[in-house]
């Protein structure tokens, strides 16, 4: 401490401002690489793309603010205006716990829509179809992407309900104990490998001696959960082409007939094979990035408030305002660096 205040004010400052600028630079290269682990994990590969959620451009909005105001407050503290840096310090707090809240809303707008970092992209164990199937009020039931359909139309959300809520007892399954029909529904015919499901004692046979294998049983409970999320072939909830498409080697993919087509015709086997065993990358990146940076944000914040405190102190004026100037160039850079990812990500997811 001693030496430091031996030092010259403009000396002082620039070796401030170089360490600064060190943790910067510590954090451009950081993100340089997780964007760069982006570009270069597309590649040949299966990947997601969707739509950036609303609260993501809400909290853009408000880090901008909270720049502007704290240049607001720098200016008053160099004029000495003590109201002027108080307010502007407070508004500049508020609108950084703005960018927080935003952020979290736009994290719970993926989740709602499927889109989290431990997600497959297509649905594989338990799909409508595979092993199961279902007639309800005598008519089978289709899936078209993550649409439950009868003849061809969407099934009614009343009959669909109706639907989720005979399922639900199959949700959970233990080994120890077969699974029962607790709760039948003469309406809902359950097929398995296209022959009627028979209910003995309340318990599940595929004929009328073999009684379903706890195996058969897992895929029923599989099925159970995506008929409660309403989900068909995609984990991500919509309609695939608007709301979410998978790309491979950077070119969007077809979906008829519930199969992935490239270039007009069904993917080969082994596409998709590795398709169905592809996991959402661009999702799991997504969160990542976006949550590191949030990180830094948030410790930034809590520097911030110190920084508020002190302002109310009495601490900054026209000859004492370097540390709240450092701040600010930190501060400014997050939020650049913000609007960089939200570019990279809108264009590239």
């Amino acid at each position: 401490m001693k030496y430091e205040q031996e030092l010259k004010p403009e000396i002082r400052e620039k070796m401030k401002k170089n360490l600064v600028y060190v943790g910067i630079f510590s954090i451009v290269m950081l993100f340089a690489g997780l964007t760069s682990g982006y570009y270069v994990s597309m590649g040949k590969s299966f990947w997601l793309k969707y739509p950036m959620p609303t609260g993501f451009y809400l909290s853009t909005l408000f880090i901008a603010l909270s720049s502007l105001s704290f240049w607001w407050a720098i200016q008053g503290a160099k004029k000495d205006k003590q109201g002027q840096l108080k307010g502007a310090m407070v508004a500049t707090l508020l609108f950084g716990i703005g960018f927080l809240y935003f952020q979290f809303q736009g994290y719970g707008t993926l989740i709602n829509k499927g889109l989290n970092p431990v997600n497959d992209m297509l649905v594989t164990n338990g799909r409508y179809g595979d092993y199961y199937e279902i007639k309800y009020k005598g008519d089978l039931v289709g899936v078209d992407g993550n649409e439950y359909l009868i003849n061809g139309k969407p099934i009614a959300a009343s009959d669909f309900k109706n639907i989720q809520a005979y399922f639900k007892q199959f949700e959970k399954i233990k080994q120890s104990t077969p699974v029962q029909v607790k709760a039948p529904n003469a309406q809902i015919e359950l097929f398995y490998k296209g022959l009627p499901v028979q209910i003995k004692n309340k318990r599940l046979y595929a004929n009328d001696s073999t009684e379903l294998t706890f195996s058969d049983e897992i895929r029923l409970s599989e099925l159970a959960v995506h008929i409660r999320d309403k989900r068909g072939d995609f984990f991500a909830h919509g309609t695939y082409g608007k709301d979410f498409t998978i790309y491979y080697s950077g070119k969007a993919l077809e979906y008829k007939n519930r199969q992935l087509q490239y270039n007009g015709t069904p993917l080969k086997p082994h596409m998709q094979l590795s398709a169905m065993q592809a996991a959402d990358s661009a999702s799991a990146y997504l969160y990542l990035i976006t949550f590191v940076h949030l990180l830094h944000v948030l410790i930034a914040l809590l520097y911030l408030t110190k920084v508020a405190i002190s302002s109310f102190t009495g601490k900054f004026s026209s000859e004492n305002h370097l540390s709240l100037r450092l701040s600010s160039i930190f501060w400014h850079f997050l939020g650049l660096l913000w609007l960089y990812l939200l570019v990279f990500l809108n264009f590239i997811h």
